[in-house]
């Protein structure tokens, strides 16, 4: 036989087997997952003018267990081993703590699309991480495909968002982001592996779970020390988004697909990711987006083919 099937029923290529042959499901719900993503800044922005940073980074990961746990009991999901706890305990402290505190921080000075700037970085780490990690071993085409979409992410965002990437040291909410987007790597190259054993949906349900003691506790300290009631309509709605959808629903495509199609080679298409955060933040927020717009996605759906044909 050439494919191994886990006890989660995801079927996997041995380790001799090319992993082309299950690019194509992994490439379509790692895009499904990064659609969704792709709202997360903007959602997070908007719900940061309302509340509380730690509020949002918290509270989001507090509603999205609730709906984790509801989850594992209407699927009967089988109890996590004891040697997987210590790998959700690392995507639980990179996609459940550590990114959405760090960019609910940072999004309270910088806008949506200047946080998209820096997140473009995510790719590039993801298939760092993914490397150490996974022991995956992209080809050298693979390289050249992601550094090239890299540079014209980086070079399209900075020109269309006027963040001034020259003659200026990086501030407060420049290191977040850093910091978020290192963090989040390690959780997508981590839950990306462990979702080979148990799925996509249980990986990150049993994450939020675990993490919800701490999450529930700071939310409540949060809340009582601050004043939600007074938040507007559209902080709530920001919320909502991110607690439902890049909390927990995008994971179950996200990690699916990172699991099927291979970390590193899925994980590019994050390449896509900053380019449509940048035209929801034009329409969600009213930043101004350029008119090399379409040149660009262009230049890099191309380079996310290229990465989808690379070894």
């Amino acid at each position: 036989m050439d494919n191994a099937t886990s006890a989660s029923g995801i079927t996997r290529p041995h380790a001799g087997a090319p992993g082309r042959r299950l690019a194509g499901p992994g490439f379509v719900l790692g895009a499904l997952g990064i659609l969704g993503f792709s709202f997360s800044l903007p959602a997070t922005r908007l719900a940061v003018d309302g509340l509380d940073p730690w509020l949002v980074a918290f509270g989001r990961a507090t509603v999205a267990a609730v709906l984790a746990a509801g989850y594992l009991s209407a699927t009967r999901a089988p109890r996590p081993r004891r040697g997987q706890l210590a790998s959700l305990a690392i995507v639980a402290a990179g996609v459940v703590v550590g990114f959405p505190l760090c960019t609910s921080l940072a999004l309270q000075g910088e806008t949506a699309a200047h946080g998209a700037v820096v997140i473009g970085l995510l790719p590039a780490a993801t298939a760092v991480a993914a490397v150490v990690r996974a022991g995956e071993r992209p080809s050298r085409a693979f390289w050249a495909a992601s550094g090239a979409g890299l540079v014209a992410v980086l070079a399209f965002i900075a020109a269309t968002s006027g963040a001034d990437l020259r003659g200026h040291g990086p501030q407060a909410g420049d290191l977040l982001l850093l910091g978020g987007t290192a963090l989040c790597a390690i959780g997508y190259a981590e839950g990306g592996a462990l979702s080979r054993d148990l799925g996509g949906p249980a990986t990150i349900s049993w994450a939020l779970v675990l993490a919800a003691p701490v999450t529930a506790a700071v939310s409540v300290v949060s809340a009582l020390s601050t004043d939600p009631a007074h938040a507007g309509t559209t902080a709530w709605l920001g919320f909502a988004y991110v607690s439902i959808v890049s909390m927990f629903l995008g994971f179950f495509a996200w990690y699916a697909g990172l699991a099927r199609g291979g970390v590193a080679r899925v994980g590019q298409v994050q390449l896509a990711q900053p380019v449509l955060t940048l035209g929801w933040s034009a329409l969600l927020l009213g930043e101004p987006v350029g008119p090399g717009t379409v040149v660009t996605a262009l230049a890099v759906l191309a380079c996310v083919a290229a990465t989808q044909r690379a070894r």
